[in-house]
């Protein structure tokens, strides 16, 4: 029988003023992340109208004027009076933080806004925000003003419609950045289309002069994600694993298809929410892997060639894999929800998993026969990788106080005030240690080509000349013993030449840190050199500018002689001397730097895969489809 969602159901624990004082404790930060955090919390509304089966479509639209749109046809958010608030019920939602129908498990059984916080936060953090509701046959209407109602909810008139939309432009005045990404949102969308499967997800962007629409709908679900994350890459097995089922009211869903390549590819979510952090959902399925794949090896023929145990990194290497289980009652870590902490989600996953495992490779002796083979690769690997570790430790690498010879290490100590700038060429790393601030800057110059990580293992990357300078520096260690917490500098700075070659090896160093150092990227300690393109001479007077629209800024400025005027493009980072490169690049006060994220790992997977990968052709198109973008470019 359906459960009656009405007034009733909506229950209050009150406050919202903070919200606006303190903005970050409820969607991160107040960047572009936090903005971006506005559209997810309105979305994750419909979604749970979808979880909970009401919801088949949901609309988001990018108007002009930085305004966002969420539409969907669920059952609408209740209007009735609030038996004990005394007001509507699409009021209190909308303006009270505790405020939902997610509480007491009738109308949602699971759901990603678990809090009660999400909408009225968007609300409160909204220069204005509109609600529009359609329910019973009738549409009614509440507008606020910074979280505040400008009007009591009022009824507008008979509809064929049901569902939400709520219209909302965020506030300037709290953001430090209001512009939207159409390819951030969609890489977002199109994980929520994949993890509910049948639901239709529509995005749209206003903003263009023709108007530009992505529709995820993914009937496969698990299985279609796990192939659009493999799809540049060289399968084991043709169709992915995959299995779902219930225990113990928590609803489990595997999708697991391993590659020819040596790294881990793993999202785990839970109602639908990405948990970056894992959690105990995370390690009961990890644990349940190991053991299947173990109990299989032990029965293979390959059992004999190998004396130790597969170990955990040994069964992920090269697997591909989305764990989504849906919780009534989770216990996160935050608003953000980064990590899933209820202790007994652990042993019924881990239960699952491994029943469901070892059924499919018992069945499925094709497939376990690749992935032992794959797995005891990865095992000899790892031993011979632990050899090369014991030689280097030896030799006074990985564990040992000294440091590489190249590197001019700076005076600071407290890792929160340094900086390390990673510098193409041993001309321009001469001037950045002669121009540079010596207390707080440590610069270590790069030589020769480096070693594209993606098509490498560990072993061959511990003992490459161009990576052990970059380890030794940074003293943090490399993969699974990489300790975010000894590294030496909290910003790392790679500075590269404006070329061709220069985004060779940003692109190479990139890859590495995503690989071996991600803890680096997630917490957004990697940045990017923005060296100035040209120098203008103007009577003696310098200018730098940056692209092509500032130095014809520069050169329109206001009664300047043409013939007085001197351009020099600069080509590489060693042209300009310590004076110069400290006044354009490494002065805190005036350099552009830009910080690398990880907001979206999905995507970034999926683009290091295509861009560093073995297979040709999908390099070959990402290029070809993104050239249009190439605002500057060096042959």
């Amino acid at each position: 029988m359906e459960s009656t969602y009405s007034a009733n159901s909506i229950q209050v624990l009150k406050g919202l003023e903070a919200v606006r004082k303190r903005p970050g404790m409820y969607i991160g930060s107040t960047g572009i992340d936090g903005l971006h955090h506005l559209v997810y919390e309105v979305v994750d509304n419909s979604i749970d109208e979808a979880l909970a089966g009401y919801c088949t479509d949901v609309f988001v639209v990018l108007e002009k004027n930085d305004i966002v749109r969420v539409e969907d046809n669920g059952r609408g958010i209740p209007v009735g009076i609030h038996p004990e608030e005394g007001v509507s019920a699409l009021e209190l939602v909308m303006t009270k933080l505790h405020a939902g129908g997610k509480f007491d498990k009738q109308n949602y059984k699971v759901s990603g806004g678990l809090h009660g916080v999400g909408v009225s936060v968007v609300n409160a953090l909204s220069s204005w925000c509109e609600a529009f509701v359609y329910i019973d046959g009738n549409e009614y209407y509440q507008k606020y003003l910074t979280g505040i109602p400008e009007e009591d909810v009022k009824l507008v008139g008979p509809t064929g419609k049901r569902g939400t939309t709520i219209r909302f432009q965020a506030d300037t005045s709290i953001f430090e950045e209001t512009v939207y990404s159409f390819d951030v949102l969609s890489n977002r969308l199109r994980e929520l289309a994949f993890l509910n499967k049948g639901v239709r997800i529509i995005l749209t962007d206003e903003r263009l002069s023709t108007p530009r629409t992505f529709e995820f709908k993914f009937d496969g679900g698990l299985q279609q994600f796990v192939e659009y994350l493999n799809k540049n890459k060289t399968v084991l097995h043709k169709d992915p694993v995959y299995f779902t089922g219930v225990r113990d009211d928590v609803e489990i869903e595997v999708g697991l298809q391993y590659n020819d390549g040596f790294n881990e590819t793993m999202f785990a979510f839970v109602n639908g929410i990405n948990t970056r952090e894992g959690g105990t959902h995370l390690i009961g399925f990890r644990s349940a892997l190991t053991k299947a794949i173990n109990d299989a090896f032990k029965k293979s023929k390959l059992a004999k060639k190998l004396d130790d145990a597969l170990s955990g990194d040994d069964v992920r290497e090269g697997l591909t894999a989305i764990l989504s289980v849906k919780v009534m009652d989770p216990q996160f870590e935050g608003q953000t929800k980064g990590k899933l902490g209820n202790s007994e989600v652990k042993g019924i996953v881990d239960g699952f998993c491994s029943e469901q495992l070892s059924f499919i490779f018992e069945s499925n002796p094709e497939i376990a026969a690749a992935v032992i083979e794959k797995t005891v690769l990865a095992a000899k690997a790892r031993i011979a990788a632990r050899q090369a570790r014991e030689l280097t430790r030896r030799k006074s690498f990985l564990e040992s106080a000294g440091l590489p010879g190249k590197l001019a290490d700076c005076q600071e100590k407290d890792p929160t005030k340094c900086e390390i700038y990673i510098v193409e060429g041993d001309s321009a790393g001469g001037s950045a240690k002669m121009g540079r601030d010596r207390s707080c800057q440590a610069i270590l110059p790069l030589w020769g080509k480096m070693l594209n990580v993606e098509k490498t293992r560990i072993e061959k990357i511990i003992g490459n000349d161009k990576l052990q300078p970059i380890i030794q520096s940074l003293g943090a260690g490399i993969g699974t013993e990489f300790d975010v917490e000894k590294l030496r500098y909290h910003k790392v700075i790679i500075m590269a030449d404006a070329d061709v070659d220069g985004s060779h090896i940003r692109t190479l160093l990139l890859t590495f840190f995503f690989r071996y150092m991600t803890a680096l990227l997630e917490k957004g300690y990697v940045y990017i050199a923005m060296p100035p393109l040209y120098k203008v001479t103007y009577d003696k007077q310098i200018f730098y500018a940056y692209d092509d629209a500032e130095k014809d800024k520069i050169l329109a400025g206001s009664g300047k002689d043409p013939e007085k005027i001197a351009i020099q493009r600069y080509k590489g980072l060693g042209e300009m001397n310590p004076e110069q490169l400290w006044e354009t690049t490494m002065d805190p006060a005036r350099r552009n730097i830009t910080r690398i994220t990880m907001e979206d790992a999905v995507q970034a997977e999926d683009v290091f895969t295509t861009l560093m990968g073995e297979q040709v052709e999908p390099r070959r198109q990402f290029i070809e489809e993104n050239a249009v973008y190439v605002s500057n470019l060096d042959v």
